[in-house]
């Protein structure tokens, strides 16, 4: 999913986000507002991942709402 329509989209798939990942306060998501690096970065703050990991995760994550 590219970035532009994951902004557009957020307000639908943050939930989904929520679930997958939930580490993730309300207040992260609220600040992430469909931004990818910004989810990247949250994946390595809140889960310890490297961000190839972080990346490999919004990549898997996202390639099944296509």
């Amino acid at each position: 999913m590219n970035e532009d329509i994951l902004k557009g989209k957020w307000g639908e798939v943050k939930g989904e986000v929520k679930k997958r990942w939930g580490k993730l306060t309300n207040n992260d998501l609220m600040a992430i507002s469909g931004e990818k690096e910004k989810l990247v970065g949250a994946l390595q703050k809140k889960y310890g991942y490297t961000k190839e990991k972080a990346e490999d995760e919004y990549k898997s994550f996202f390639e099944k709402k296509k």
